[in-house]
C-alpha cells in the first residue's frame, strides 16, 4: 500500500482537511467557537462607565473559557495517516479549491461573529478570565509540541517508505504532497492577514491603555485638589476658635455688641460650614468613586498586558508553522528530484530491455538450430560406428569362410553349415546394406541443416545490411540534401530531366537515401550529364512517407528579416524538415539582402515567365541554401524594379509588388512540376496565393496542394482600390464581395488577409491568446466577424524560437559563453557591456534593464519612456536598442538619447544591429515589454533563454509565455516573470518595483529564478507538431475526398 502525505495545517481560519470537512462539522465550530485560534483578545474595550456597570453580568462569558478550544478540534482531526486502498485519491484528503473558499469564508463569518459577540456580551470576572486563558494557552502549547513531534514522526516513516514505493506511488504522494503545500500557502496567507488583524487590535488596545492611564493621572489630581481643600478648611475653623477665645476673654462692656456679632457671625459661620460640609461630601463621593474606578482600570490592564503577552506568544507559533512549511517544501524538493532519477533510469532500463530482449531472441533461435544440427550429428555418428562394427564381423565370418572352404570336408553337416552361413551373410549384407542407406540419411539431414544454418546467418547477414542501407543517412549535414534537391529541380527547369523521374529523385533526397548519397560523393568528378545517368539508375518506385511543404513568404532570417515574421519562417522550416518532411521556401531577391548568408547562390539558366497586368514578363530564378534549407528568389524583370528599392516594405506599390511575387511564386511551382501537399503563406504580402491557387492554378493541375495561411499581426492588412487587383489577373467583379475579399470598412477596397482566410484551407495565428483577442470587435482590427464566420478553421499556435541559434553556451558574439548551470559568464557580459556603452561599473549589483523593440504605437512607447526614468528613479540602469519608422516618435527618443548621452546609467540606441542586441540579452537582468497588444513575441522567449527575467504586460502571446513570480493560482514550475494588467505607467510601475525588490532583497530567489528560465524549453518541437497535424489532417481529408470522387 503506497503511503500517502497529509499535511496538518494550524492557522486561524482554516479547520483541517479531511473527510469530515461538512456542514455539520461547520455547526459544530460555530457553537463552541468563542476564542481565537490565535489567541486573538477575547473582548474588545468598552468605555470605562460600561465596564463599571457590567462587572458582574459576564457569566456566559465565563463559561465559554471552560470549553473546548477549536485547537484542540483541529488536532484531533488533521493527523498525518496514510490513506487506504478504498479511499478515493484527492477528495477524502485534500479539499478543492472551491471547497478551500468556502471553507475560509466560513472561517471569516465564524470571526465577525466571535468579534460581534464579544463586543456586546458583559465582560467581567477579569482575573479568572486571565487566568483561564493563560491555562488554555499552556494546553495549547504542549498540544502544538506534540503534534509537532507526530508529524516529524510521520515523515520520517514516509522517508523509509518512500525508498521502496514504485515511480507511479511516488507520482500519487507527489501530487499529494504538492495540493496539501498549496493548501499550506493558502492557510499561511489566512494566518499573516490575521496576524496584521492582531497586531492592529494591539495598537488599538495600546491606545486605549494609554488613555486610561492619562485618566488615572487625572483622577489622582483632583483627589490631591480635594485633600488640599480639606485641610484649608480646617485651618478656618481653627481661626475661627481663636476668634471666640478672644472675643469672650475681652468680656464686660462689649458683650452685647459681642453677642451680636458672634450671632451674626455664627450664622455666617454655619453656613459658611453647611456648604463647605456639603463640597467635602460630594469631593469624598468623587474621589470614591474615581478610587474604584481607578481598581478597576487597574485590572483592565493588567487583563490587557496578559493579552498582549498571549499575543507574543501566537507570533512564536507562526515562527513554528514557517518551519513546519520549510521542512514540507524540503521533503517535496527531494522526492521531485527521486521521482526524476527514477524515471530517467526506469525509461533508460526500458529501452536496454527492448534490445536486449531481441538480442536475446536471435540468439535463442541460433542456439536452437545449432543444437539439432549437433544432436543429428552425433546420431550420424553412432550409426557410422555400428556400422563398422558389422563390417568387421563380416571380415570375420569371411575369413572363417575362406578357412572353412580350405578345410571343407564332403559332409551334409557342413554343406548345411555353409549354407546357413551363407544365409546369415546374405542377411549382414542385407542389413549392412539398410544401415548405409540410414547412415546416409543421416548425413544427408545432417548436411541440410548445415545448409539451414548457414542460410539463417547468411539471412541474418543480409538483414543487418540491407537495414543499414535502408536507414537514411545521418552524417551528412541538412546543407549537403539541399544542394541535391536544389541540382535536381534545376535540371527540371533546364530541361535537362524528366518531371517525372525529377519525383523519384527527390524521394530518394527527401528519404536521404545512402545509393544517392554515394552515387553524387562518387560522381563529384564527374560531368553534370554523367551524374544526370547515375542518378536515372538509381531511381526506385518507393514512396515518401512525410510531406512536401512549399512556404511563400516575404522574410526570411536571416538573410531578409524585419520583424518576427523571418524568424518564424526559418525556424518552423527547420523543425519541419528534421521530423521529415519537405520543406522549401520562396522569396523575392531583395537588392538589401544579407547575401553573404546564403551558401551555393547560383542562377539557373531558364528564365520563368508570369503573368502581370496583361503581359508576361521574365524572372530570373536563383537557388541557395539559407540555414540548411533549400530556397528560390525570384527576381522579377520588370521596368518597375520591384524589389531593386533598398528596402523590403514601404513602398508606395507594395500592393502590385507582392501581388506580382505571389502569382510569380505559383508558377515557378507550376513548371518546376512540384506536387507540393501544403502551400503555407504568411501575412498580407503573401495572401494573394490563396484566391490565385484556387481560382487559376488548381485547375491547370495543383489541385493536390492545400493552402494554409497565418497571420502574424492583423494590425497590417495590406487594403487597395478593388481595381488593383486585377493587375495579377483576378477577376475584381468576382471576388469585390462582402463574402470574398471585399474589405468590412470600404465596400471599394479589397482586403488581401480577408480574402486570404476565406480561400485557405487552414487559417492561423500566432498565439492562443491572440487568436481569441482577434475574434473581438477592439482586436480584429475589422476582420472579427469574418474570423467568427470561419472559426471552425481558425486557431492560434504560438511561436518558438531556434534554440540552436539563440544559444548562450555557443553564442559566437559575446565575449563569454554561458549556461544555467554556469550564471558568471552573464556576469562578465554585463561588464563587458557597461564598459562597451561607457555606463558606470561601481557597484555589481544595480539591476540592468534591457529593451530591445521597434518603437511603434503597437510596443508602448509611452510606457517605455516612462520605464526610462521609473528605472533611473529606483536606482537601476536602462539600456534601449531599437529604431521607429514613425518620424515623430524616432525625435522624440532622439531627444531623450540626447539628454541622457553622457549618463553614466542610461543608454539609447537607435538603430537595430544584432551582435548588440546578443550582448544586450546577455548583459541585462531583466526585459521590458509593455506591448499594447502583441501577437506572439519572440523578445521575451530569447530573453529568457539568455537569463533575462521579463516584465512584461498580460496580452496576447506575453500572456502565454510568461507567469507572474507572485500568482499563487499558478503552479510554481511555471511562474516565470513579472507581469501586470493595465496599459498605464500605475502598472508597470507595480511589475518593475517587484522585480527591484526581488533582485535586491533576495539574490538566492533571484538566481534560481534566472535558472528556471533559462530551462524553460522555448523551441519550435511543440509548434512544428501542431502545424504537421494540422496539415495530415487537411491532406488526409483531401485525398479521401479525392478519392470518393
Amino acid at each position: 500500500m503506497a503511503a500517502k502525505c497529509s499535511v496538518c495545517f494550524f492557522s486561524y481560519g482554516f479547520y483541517g482537511l479531511n473527510k469530515s470537512n461538512s456542514n455539520d462539522d461547520f455547526d459544530c465550530r460555530k457553537k463552541n467557537l468563542n476564542l481565537r485560534l490565535l489567541l486573538t483578545p477575547s473582548r474588545r474595550l468598552l468605555p470605562v462607565s460600561c465596564k463599571l456597570q457590567q462587572r458582574n453580568l459576564s457569566s456566559h462569558y465565563k463559561r465559554q473559557q471552560g470549553k473546548k478550544p477549536p485547537f484542540e478540534w483541529i488536532r484531533t482531526r488533521a493527523k498525518l495517516r496514510p490513506n487506504s486502498d478504498d479511499e478515493s485519491e484527492h477528495e477524502h484528503s485534500v479539499p478543492n479549491n472551491g471547497d478551500m473558499k468556502h471553507i475560509v469564508n466560513h472561517g471569516k463569518t465564524f470571526d465577525e461573529d466571535v468579534d460581534t459577540r464579544v463586543d456586546v456580551e458583559h465582560i467581567g470576572e477579569e482575573s479568572s478570565s486571565v487566568s483561564s486563558a493563560s491555562a488554555v494557552e499552556t494546553n495549547r502549547d504542549v498540544e502544538l509540541a506534540d503534534e509537532q513531534m507526530a508529524l516529524k514522526k510521520a515523515l520520517a516513516i514516509n522517508k523509509e517508505q518512500l525508498s521502496v514505493v514504485q515511480p507511479e506511488d511516488l507520482i500519487g504522494m507527489i501530487k499529494t504532497a504538492e495540493r496539501n503545500i498549496l493548501l499550506l500557502n493558502q492557510a499561511r496567507v489566512h494566518a499573516l492577514e490575521d496576524l496584521h488583524k492582531i497586531l492592529g487590535e494591539k495598537e488599538t488596545l495600546q491606545s486605549e491603555i494609554n488613555s486610561l492611564e492619562m485618566r488615572l493621572a487625572e483622577a489622582d489630581a483632583q483627589i490631591k485638589v480635594a485633600s488640599e481643600e480639606k485641610v484649608h478648611t480646617e485651618q478656618l475653623e481653627g481661626q475661627l476658635e481663636k476668634l471666640r477665645n478672644e472675643l469672650f476673654n475681652r468680656g464686660g462692656s462689649g458683650k452685647s455688641e459681642l453677642e451680636l456679632y458672634e450671632n451674626r457671625n455664627k450664622m455666617s459661620n454655619k453656613e459658611e460650614l453647611l456648604a463647605s460640609d456639603g463640597h467635602v461630601h460630594s469631593l469624598r463621593k468623587e474621589v470614591d468613586s474615581l478610587r474604584t474606578e481607578n481598581l478597576a482600570l487597574k485590572d483592565d490592564i493588567q487583563e490587557l498586558k496578559s493579552m498582549l503577552s498571549n499575543l507574543k506568544n501566537s507570533d512564536e507559533r507562526m515562527v513554528t508553522l514557517e518551519n513546519e512549511r520549510s521542512f514540507l517544501e524540503s521533503t517535496m524538493k527531494e522526492l521531485e528530484s527521486k521521482l526524476s532519477v527514477s524515471q530517467q533510469e526506469s525509461s533508460n532500463i526500458s529501452t536496454l530491455k527492448v534490445e536486449c530482449k531481441d538480442l536475446c531472441e536471435k540468439v535463442e533461435n541460433l542456439q536452437c538450430l545449432l543444437a539439432k544440427a549437433t544432436k543429428q550429428a552425433e546420431q550420424a555418428f553412432l550409426v557410422l560406428q555400428q556400422n563398422q562394427d558389422l563390417r568387421k564381423k563380416v571380415d570375420k565370418l569371411e575369413e572363417s569362410l575362406e578357412a572353412a572352404n580350405v578345410f571343407k570336408v564332403s559332409s551334409e553337416k557342413i554343406e548345411q553349415y555353409n549354407e546357413l552361413m551363407q544365409q546369415k551373410i546374405k542377411l549382414l549384407e542385407e542389413r549392412l546394406q539398410k544401415s548405409d542407406q540410414e547412415i546416409y540419411s543421416y548425413v544427408q539431414l545432417y548436411q541440410e541443416s548445415i545448409k539451414e544454418f548457414q542460410k539463417t546467418l547468411n539471412s541474418l547477414k543480409e538483414e543487418s545490411k540491407e537495414g543499414t542501407l535502408d536507414e537514411p543517412v545521418d552524417d551528412m549535414p541538412w546543407e549537403f540534401w539541399s544542394r541535391l534537391l536544389l541540382t535536381i529541380d534545376g535540371w527540371v527547369l533546364e530541361k535537362k530531366l524528366s518531371h517525372n523521374d525529377a519525383v523519384l529523385l527527390r524521394e530518394m533526397a527527401w528519404k536521404r537515401d545512402r545509393h544517392i548519397c554515394d552515387a553524387y560523393v562518387a560522381c563529384k568528378e564527374k560531368t553534370e550529364d554523367e551524374v544526370i545517368s547515375t542518378f536515372l539508375r538509381l531511381i526506385s518506385s518507393e514512396l515518401s512517407p512525410g510531406l512536401q511543404i512549399i512556404h511563400i513568404a516575404a522574410e526570411m532570417a536571416p538573410v531578409a528579416k524585419v520583424g518576427g515574421l523571418g524568424d518564424v519562417v526559418t525556424g518552423l522550416g527547420k523543425a519541419l524538415q528534421k521530423r521529415g518532411h519537405l520543406v522549401q521556401i520562396i522569396l523575392p531577391k531583395y537588392d538589401c539582402m544579407q547575401y553573404d548568408r546564403i551558401c551555393d547562390l547560383r542562377a539557373l539558366d531558364e528564365t520563368l515567365h508570369s503573368y502581370f497586368d496583361g503581359k508576361l514578363f521574365q524572372n530570373k530564378v536563383w537557388t541557395g541554401i539559407v540555414e540548411g534549407l533549400p530556397v528560390y528568389f525570384i527576381e522579377p524583370h520588370h521596368p518597375n524594379r520591384f524589389f531593386w528599392r533598398g528596402q523590403y516594405y514601404g513602398e508606395q506599390d507594395d500592393f502590385k509588388r507582392f501581388s506580382f511575387f505571389s502569382r510569380a511564386a505559383l508558377e515557378l511551382i507550376l513548371q518546376a512540376g512540384k506536387k507540393p501537399d501544403i502551400i503555407h503563406c504568411h501575412d498580407w504580402q503573401t495572401a494573394f496565393v490563396a484566391p490565385l491557387f484556387w481560382d487559376l492554378y488548381a485547375p491547370k493541375g495543383l489541385n493536390s496542394a492545400r493552402i494554409c495561411f497565418t497571420c502574424h499581426n492583423f494590425e497590417y492588412q495590406g487594403t487597395a482600390p478593388a481595381s488593383e487587383l486585377a493587375f495579377c489577373g483576378l477577376d475584381v467583379h468576382q471576388l469585390n464581395r462582402p463574402d470574398r475579399m471585399q474589405d468590412n470598412s470600404a465596400h471599394d477596397r479589397v482586403n488581401p488577409i480577408k480574402g486570404a482566410i476565406v480561400f485557405s484551407n487552414i487559417v492561423t495565428t500566432v498565439s492562443p491568446t491572440y487568436a481569441q483577442e482577434v475574434q473581438t470587435a477592439e482586436g480584429g482590427r475589422g476582420l472579427h466577424s469574418t474570423l467568427n464566420f470561419y472559426s471552425n478553421k481558425f486557431l492560434g499556435i504560438i511561436n518558438g524560437i531556434d534554440t540552436e541559434s539563440w544559444n548562450p553556451a555557443t553564442d559566437m558574439f559575446l565575449k563569454v559563453q554561458y549556461s544555467a548551470n554556469d550564471l558568471q559568464g552573464k556576469e562578465e557580459n554585463k561588464d563587458s557591456m557597461r564598459r562597451l556603452l561607457g555606463l558606470s561599473s561601481a557597484d555589481d549589483r544595480t539591476p540592468l534593464v534591457g529593451c530591445i523593440t521597434r518603437l511603434v504605437p503597437q510596443k508602448g512607447v509611452h510606457l517605455i519612456r516612462h520605464a526610462i526614468y521609473w528605472t533611473l528613479e529606483m536606482g537601476g540602469q536602462f539600456v534601449l536598442l531599437g529604431s521607429s519608422p514613425v518620424p515623430h516618435i524616432q525625435r522624440e527618443f532622439e531627444d531623450i538619447a540626447n539628454q541622457f548621452q553622457n549618463h553614466e546609467h542610461i543608454r539609447l540606441i537607435l538603430k537595430y544591429d544584432e551582435a548588440l542586441s546578443r550582448h544586450i540579452y546577455a548583459a541585462s537582468d531583466m526585459f521590458i515589454i509593455p506591448s499594447i497588444f502583441e501577437p506572439c513575441g519572440l523578445t521575451q522567449m530569447i530573453a529568457m533563454r539568455y537569463g533575462s527575467v521579463p516584465v512584461v504586460r498580460k496580452t496576447g502571446g506575453l500572456n502565454d509565455s510568461v507567469f507572474d513570480v507572485d500568482d499563487d493560482t499558478i503552479p510554481d514550475q511555471y511562474r516565470n516573470g513579472f507581469t501586470f494588467m493595465t496599459a498605464d505607467e500605475q502598472g508597470l510601475d507595480g511589475a518593475l518595483e517587484r522585480a527591484f525588490n526581488l533582485y535586491k532583497t533576495n539574490n538566492q530567489s533571484w538566481q534560481q529564478l534566472v535558472q528556471k528560465v533559462m530551462n524553460i524549453d522555448f523551441s519550435w518541437e511543440s509548434s512544428a507538431s501542431q502545424y504537421v497535424e494540422l496539415y495530415t489532417r487537411t491532406v488526409t481529408r483531401a485525398r479521401a475526398s479525392a478519392s470518393h470522387t
